[in-house]
């Protein structure tokens, strides 16, 4: 892989995983529309992810820190909050297991993303209506596991991981600045989880490959922090929803280019 595109896919890694616009979709169309071929496949998506990863413990490394503290030491409500990120989580680790060839095949198929980003469109543009609603600083256990699912149905390309479960938090009774924060370190074990499985491919990486990753990286964790940023602010001042002005033209367009061409 290049150089030059081993940072393009960094970069648009880091700001559509924490956007709601779906970085699997994104990488999809991609891949479609220009050839970019990720050299080292799953190693390279896996390294840039962990990248992602580390962003969110840089930007939310003052409750992560109370977390682990709180856990080690036995507080209460880290114990729970941190088991209930372990309830959100059981989902996906499903999907994944039960449903791997289903999950492959769909990235196989570009339709997929479109018609998926059209529905991200629906689920981000639906936080219009419950940013204000909501006021709970953690989720309930249900809502927990509820919030998880959302997590495993975006698995699929084109479907916002971030949009999808934040979209479910607030409409479950959570905050929006809480919501988000459950959001991303729930991520934080799915990406944790995926590295630690292809640790031993990225070991025995030829130099070349080694060196994509390292740009790609680099570029997914600066754009990342970005997006964070960005992505806080925009929840802030309740305009979140127009990440739906982005995903329905963005997903009609592709469709109507795999139809024509």
């Amino acid at each position: 892989m290049e150089w030059v595109e081993s940072l393009i896919l960094g970069i648009v890694q880091g700001l559509t995983e924490f956007f709601p616009v779906s970085s699997s979709g994104h990488l999809v169309m991609m891949q479609e529309l220009l050839g970019f071929e990720p050299g080292g496949g799953i190693v390279f998506e896996v390294a840039v992810h962990v990248a992602t990863l580390v962003a969110i413990l840089i930007f939310y490394r003052r409750p992560v820190a109370q977390l682990a503290i709180g856990t080690l030491t036995g507080k209460a409500y880290a114990l729970r909050y941190t088991a209930k990120l372990a309830v959100g989580t059981l989902p996906a680790v499903a999907v994944a297991l039960l449903a791997r060839d289903f999950i492959e095949a769909q990235f196989e198929t570009p339709m997929v993303a479109g018609v998926m980003l059209l529905i991200t469109g629906f689920i981000v543009f639906s936080t219009r209506y419950t940013v204000t609603r909501g006021h709970q600083t953690e989720p309930t256990w249900t809502a927990a596991l509820l919030i998880g699912c959302a997590q495993a149905f975006a698995i699929l390309p084109g479907i916002s991981r971030s949009g999808s479960t934040v979209a479910a938090a607030m409409a479950l009774g959570m905050a929006p600045l809480a919501a988000a924060q459950f959001s991303f370190l729930l991520g934080v074990i799915a990406m944790a989880g995926a590295a630690v499985l292809l640790l031993p491919e990225m070991m025995h990486a030829d130099k070349a490959l080694l060196g994509s990753i390292a740009v790609g990286s680099a570029a997914a964790l600066v754009s990342g922090i970005a997006a964070l940023v960005a992505f806080v602010w925009l929840l802030k001042t309740q305009r979140f929803y127009a990440f739906a002005w982005y995903a329905w033209p963005v997903g009609a367009g592709f469709i109507a280019w795999l139809l024509l061409r």
